[in-house]
């Protein structure tokens, strides 16, 4: 394998948009179609799924490194900030949740937990709502515990409080304005 190409080595925890994050397991070398081809193999453990990834098309897909702490400092800070609702049709903004969540950008994936959050004391999220929300909050737990060498769980724990802790604000200054 050409060693300028590989940027990532076995045992590296990565970031593949459309996934989250998985480590590679392996550096294999294959043939297909006569040509020699050199491949990440990358585990992503909570969906059980194995994915091979050419090394040439790695930042191609968006593949990364884990954020810095400072990236990740930032997407933190963007939980405590007041949610954004746009009032345009559920689906229109469904899509455009997804396309923040499978862009792999930490602070995007942050607005849409954000934005999708409700504290106890607010009105039901529909189903999809809570899905999305799901999705993006469990994205970033899970790039928040591997950095922090802690399980998801933990990861999830700390942002509920961080959303719990400014929705509170944000609801006094609600009431206070009324």
């Amino acid at each position: 394998m050409a060693s300028k190409a590989l940027s990532f080595d076995v045992g590296d925890y990565v970031v593949y948009p459309k996934h989250g994050v998985g480590r590679v397991v392996e550096l294999q070398s294959t043939e297909i179609a006569g040509i020699r081809l050199d491949l990440y193999v990358l585990r992503f453990e909570k969906e059980r799924m194995t994915l091979r990834v050419p090394v040439n098309k790695a930042d191609a897909v968006g593949m990364r490194k884990l954020s810095s702490d400072k990236t990740m400092k930032d997407a933190l800070e963007t939980l405590k900030g007041k949610p954004k609702v746009k009032r345009t049709m559920w689906s229109r903004r469904a899509q455009e949740y997804e396309a923040k969540i499978n862009s792999g950008d930490l602070t995007s994936i942050a607005e849409v937990t954000r934005d999708l959050f409700r504290a106890d004391d607010q009105p039901e999220q529909s189903y999809s709502e809570r899905q999305i929300f799901e999705a993006a909050s469990s994205r970033l737990a899970r790039e928040l515990a591997a950095m922090e060498q802690t399980d998801e769980k933990a990861a999830l724990v700390k942002i509920l409080e961080i959303l719990n802790q400014a929705a509170a604000i944000h609801n006094k200054s609600k009431e206070l304005a009324a």
